[in-house]
């Protein structure tokens, strides 16, 4: 990737899958060991509603019904890099969950705060951990 200037950050999308009660979100295990949300980099000119469905098949192989029209949650925060990233998370819905495992995502599951405690996870599901609240997502 191109350095990116000290006043610019990456956009990235990223899929907040809801488990069926809405009270846990689904975060990927990377070939790493490190848990993180599915999703990635917007490319030129993608709108997220195009990016997510794109990052989703790529990462899991799963195909997305829907993706919420306006984000859910907004972060920032920094990639294993060094370089600055700005996640927008939008609500999305999948067909299944029979996904393919990748070098992004070698395992799935559905986590709350309490969950991520004793995990190894990036700092922004720790972020979107604390933020996370069910009763945005009953309706």
């Amino acid at each position: 990737m191109n350095e990116i200037p000290e006043c610019f950050y990456r956009v990235s999308v990223k899929a907040l899958i809801l488990n069926e009660a809405k009270d846990k979100f689904l975060i990927c295990e990377e070939d790493s060991g490190k848990w993180e949300l599915p999703g990635g980099g917007l490319d030129w000119g993608e709108i997220p509603q195009q990016g997510i469905p794109r990052e989703i098949s790529e990462e899991m192989g799963l195909k997305v019904l829907e993706v919420a029209e306006h984000p859910a949650y907004f972060l920032t925060g920094q990639m294993s890099k060094g370089d600055w990233a700005v996640n927008v998370l939008y609500e999305t819905k999948v067909e299944h969950l029979n996904f393919t495992p990748s070098d992004e995502c070698v395992n799935i599951r559905f986590v709350n705060k309490e969950d991520v405690q004793s995990m190894e996870v990036f700092p922004t599901i720790q972020k979107l951990a604390e933020m996370f609240n069910p009763e945005m997502h009953l309706g």
